[in-house]
């Protein structure tokens, strides 16, 4: 069919919308962490600006400022600012560039949402998770340059930074359940014969 949807019902409407709902909020987290990193890049640029011609007005310094980029780009322009001190914080924003990628383009992307069966949605939210997950580390890095930007005599929060991480990812899935985990290990203690059903 050629239409995104008809007047079929899809086969799993409740699992469709979870992915769904899982894709517009991880969308947001991306469209964030891209605009986060455009405001850094022009902080940097700004301070550089001043540094070179102090006697510069703030419009002057503005009107000097490079035009935004793409991701990519900023990444590339803020690993040569005096942030790009820890090579570390540059791969997390690459993984993190290359997950705002995924989820901005493929993020809901599951084909015919009427033929989408439940381990077709499954195996996707997986990967949209894993994707997230990599999307808030370098969000979490980012951030903290912002943070350090708008609040330079504070420390940086610390516990937020810790559970960040996890705060995303339940936002992003926890309607989800247990489904997306992965299964629990047999116990060590157990032998495996035992851990068996008893057929009768």
């Amino acid at each position: 069919m050629g239409w995104s949807l008809g007047y079929l019902k899809p086969c799993e409407p409740r699992l469709l919308d979870a992915l769904f709902l899982s894709a517009g909020r991880a969308l947001h987290l991306a469209n964030s962490f891209e605009s986060k990193c455009q405001y850094v890049l022009r902080m940097a640029h700004l301070a550089e600006v001043s540094q070179a011609d102090p006697v510069l007005g703030l419009q002057e310094m503005i009107a000097n400022l490079p035009p935004d980029k793409m991701l990519g780009g900023t990444l590339r322009d803020l690993s040569n600012t005096r942030l790009g001190s820890r090579p570390s914080d540059f791969d997390l924003l690459d993984g993190a560039r290359k997950a705002r990628n995924f989820i901005a383009h493929e993020g809901a992307s599951i084909g015919n949402v009427m033929d989408a069966k439940r381990a077709t949605i499954l195996k996707h939210s997986i990967r949209l998770r894993e994707a997230v997950s990599d999307l808030a580390s370098g969000d979490n890095v980012v951030s903290a340059w912002v943070f350090h930007i708008e609040e330079p005599d504070d420390y940086l929060p610390r516990d937020l930074m810790d559970a960040y991480p996890t705060m995303v990812d339940n936002w992003v899935f926890s309607h989800f359940g247990g489904l997306l985990d992965p299964p629990e290990p047999p116990d060590e203690d157990v032998p495996p014969e035992a851990a068996e059903p008893a057929t009768a």
